[in-house]
């Protein structure tokens, strides 16, 4: 059985030009670059339709902002989900990277992959159990199923991880996808229950090129994953 699952990050947020830490409690959503950024994703999901059967959007502003053109292109309802959040920086939640260093006085983000953001946050290996759940769940729920989830760049990374079955002590290897870009898996479970994943495509922002007032970079904070 066969699920293909489309990963869509977000447009570009407030938070990735100001730039903040910006959990649920200060997402002010996404720029008026961001804004444009889905509206082309939207007409190249209009012109080339993945013919998807379910959509699921993270419940951070920035994420449904951008889930709302995503819906339309695909004629789908969103569902929406929190376990679809990216890392859950706790008490960061609102300062910038400088800031929360500053008051912590340690090393921000912790080396340690087991120690959490901040105190009420998430520690990247918490964080990956989290995402890499989340989208095991999806897979198994939608089998011979095409599967719209619209996330953050850290849930991209943590497929990556799920995939081929790496922990969070392993080195850290980042990825840099840009703002309503689509990574494309597919998921394949054979007869004894077996798992494998297939990447199909990475980053792909074709709608974007050469936009210049749509293209923009990946958001800088927080790494280790990134915040939005």
């Amino acid at each position: 059985m066969v699920t293909e699952l489309y990963l869509i990050r977000h447009g570009e947020a407030v938070s990735n030009v100001q730039p903040v830490i910006a959990g649920a409690r200060s997402d002010q959503g996404l720029t008026e670059r961001g804004h444009h950024q889905a509206a082309l994703l939207e007409e190249r999901l209009r012109a080339h339709p993945l013919a998807a059967d379910v959509l699921y959007v993270s419940t951070l502003r920035r994420a449904r902002e951008t889930g709302k053109y995503v819906a339309r292109a695909l004629q789908l309802p969103a569902q929406n989900t929190d376990d679809l959040h990216e890392l859950r920086p706790g008490d960061a939640d609102g300062l910038t990277i400088e800031d929360w260093s500053a008051r912590a006085d340690r090393e921000v983000p912790p080396q340690d992959p087991f120690q959490s953001f901040s105190p009420g946050g998430e520690s990247w290996a918490a964080f990956l159990l989290r995402a890499e759940v989340a989208l095991t769940d999806l897979v198994a729920r939608h089998e011979d199923q095409t599967v719209v989830a619209v996330c953050h760049g850290g849930v991209l990374e943590a497929s990556f991880y799920l995939a081929f079955g790496l922990g969070a002590s392993v080195q850290r290897v980042a990825f840099d996808p840009l703002n309503t870009s689509l990574t494309h898996w597919r998921h394949r479970r054979g007869p004894q229950g077996q798992s494998s994943w297939t990447l199909v495509t990475f980053n792909d922002a074709g709608h974007l090129a050469g936009n210049l007032d749509a293209d923009s970079p990946r958001e800088g904070v927080p790494t280790p994953v990134d915040e939005d």
